[in-house]
């Protein structure tokens, strides 16, 4: 388990932790676990916003895909929906599972993004809309926490760069 370390920090070499567009942080790390959330406010409605969040073929980076290309990616957004991934080869990715869909509101997802599949880990990511008072913009926040396999906590900061620069696409894709 601690062999697939270094495809991690490979991956997220070349990110950005965060930039201006958001707020992103390591909120918690221990041995075997880290939760790490991210913020940015979006200007777009909720409804704008959630659109594109259900697309992540719209803005995910294929960078950080099985197959190298978004367009290979989707999500039903209902209970027991898949993120999912087409690959060339005919084959397919479950990248997470949804457990909970309050359209325009939250969305949550169990499951290891990317390398984390190979660990012995549990995930959850909840993503929150919260709009603004005067209904044009919109603050979301991304929490990812993992939990269960010795060495996570040192790949924390690492997930949160490549989730960080996911979150900048997202915020981008909903403001065009």
């Amino acid at each position: 388990m601690n062999a697939h370390l270094p495809i991690v920090l490979a991956l997220a070499a070349a990110v950005p932790v965060a930039g201006p567009a958001i707020a992103g942080e390591v909120t918690a790390s221990t041995e075997t676990s880290f939760t790490v959330t991210e913020k940015a406010v979006i200007a777009a409605p909720p409804a704008r916003v959630w659109t594109v969040l259900i697309a992540p073929s719209a803005w995910w980076s294929g960078e950080h895909s099985w197959s190298g290309s978004a367009a290979n990616l989707s999500l039903d957004p209902r209970p027991g929906g898949c993120w999912c991934e087409k690959l060339p080869d005919g084959g397919g990715v479950e990248h997470m599972r949804v457990i909970l869909v309050r359209p325009g509101r939250m969305l949550r997802l169990s499951g290891g993004l990317g390398p984390l599949q190979a660990f012995p880990a549990g995930a959850v990511m909840t993503v929150t809309l919260d709009p603004a008072a005067d209904g044009k913009s919109t603050t979301v926040s991304v929490e990812y926490a993992v939990a269960g396999a010795p060495g996570l906590g040192r790949i924390a900061a690492p997930v949160d760069g490549v989730l960080a620069a996911q979150v900048i696409r997202l915020k981008a894709a909903a403001e065009r």
